[in-house]
C-alpha cells in the first residue's frame, strides 16, 4: 500500500515532479529529462497505471483520496494530500480534476520496430500544439490506426495537455520519432507503405477517390496547424490527396481533418 502524506508546504522537495506545470518551456525540458509526465484526473490516472507506467507519485486533493483508494492500496509510490490552495501555488493552476499524478516514461520503441506489425500508420511533421497532438492520437485510437511516427520537431504526446486533450489515448496507440526528417520517410516506403500526403491543395484526388482503404499499408502525413506539409514532405510523398470541402471553407483544423482522413483509411478493413 502506498504511503499517505500530507504536505503543507508549497516548497516541500517531495513535491518538485508538480512544480511550475504551466512553464510550458521549462517542462518541455525537464520531463523528458527526468524521465517523467504528469498525468491528470482519474480516468487518465487509471489508463496510464493500466498502460503499464510506473507511477512516481501521486497529487492529491483530500476528497479525490477516497475516489483513488484502489490505486493507493495497490501501488507503492507516495500519494501526497493537499489542500486545493496548496495544490494551485504548486502546479501555478486551479487543479480541477483534483488528482494528478506523476508517471515514469517507457523507453520509446523504434520506427522500424512500429512499422513491422502495423498497416495504418500516422506520420505528423511539425505538428507542435499540445490539443492538436492530443486531439490527433485520441482520434487515431478510435478510428484504428496502429501507430504514430512524428517528425523530430513535433510536441511531446506526453505533455500534460496532450494526455489530458487525448483522455489516455496517447497510452493506447505507439508512438516513435523519425531521426531525419524528410529522409525519415524513406524507412516508411522501404516497409511497404503507400505515402499519403494531407493537403488542401486542388492538385490532390479525394480521398473517395484515392480509396485509401483498399491499400495494403498505407502512412497518411499530417502538417502543422496553418502551414501544412512542407514542399520537403509533399515531395516525398507517394500521392496528395484531400478532403472535398462545401461552402467555400478551404481547409480544417489539423485535429478534424485528422480525425475525417483517419476513418476514410480504414472504413471497409475487416475488423471494422
Amino acid at each position: 500500500m502506498a504511503d499517505l502524506i500530507t504536505v503543507e508546504d508549497p516548497d516541500d522537495p517531495r513535491l518538485h515532479d508538480y512544480t511550475g506545470l504551466t512553464d510550458v518551456e521549462l517542462r518541455r525540458k525537464r520531463e523528458p529529462a527526468e524521465g517523467l509526465f504528469i498525468a491528470e484526473g482519474e480516468k487518465v490516472i487509471r489508463r496510464a497505471k493500466d498502460a503499464g507506467y510506473e507511477m512516481r507519485s501521486m497529487l492529491l486533493s483530500a476528497k479525490w483520496v477516497d475516489v483513488m483508494c484502489d490505486v493507493i492500496d495497490e501501488l507503492p509510490a507516495p500519494v501526497y494530500a493537499v489542500s486545493p490552495e496548496l495544490a494551485e501555488q504548486v502546479t501555478g493552476y486551479h487543479v480541477h480534476r483534483g488528482a494528478l499524478a506523476s508517471m515514469q516514461r517507457k523507453p520509446l520503441p523504434t520506427a522500424g520496430d512500429l512499422l513491422q506489425a502495423a498497416r495504418r500508420v500516422v506520420v505528423m511533421e511539425s505538428v507542435n500544439d499540445h490539443t492538436n497532438i492530443g486531439a490527433i492520437f485520441r482520434s487515431a485510437a478510435a478510428l484504428g490506426m496502429d501507430a504514430v511516427l512524428l517528425s523530430p520537431d513535433c510536441a511531446d504526446p506526453l505533455y500534460r495537455r496532450s494526455v489530458k486533450v487525448s483522455m489516455g489515448a496517447v497510452f493506447s496507440v505507439p508512438y516513435a520519432r523519425l531521426d531525419t526528417w524528410p529522409k525519415g520517410l524513406d524507412s516508411v516506403r522501404e516497409a511497404g507503405f503507400t505515402l499519403l500526403a494531407l493537403t488542401p491543395d486542388a492538385k490532390a484526388r479525394t480521398l473517395d477517390e484515392a480509396a485509401p482503404h483498399k491499400m495494403d499499408r498505407v502512412a497518411l502525413m499530417l502538417g502543422a496547424e496553418g502551414d501544412g506539409l512542407t514542399t520537403q514532405a509533399l515531395v516525398a510523398a507517394d500521392e496528395w490527396v484531400r478532403i472535398p470541402m462545401a461552402h467555400g471553407v478551404d481547409s480544417l483544423n489539423v485535429g478534424a481533418a485528422a480525425a475525417v482522413a483517419f476513418y476514410a483509411v480504414a472504413t471497409g478493413r475487416p475488423q471494422f
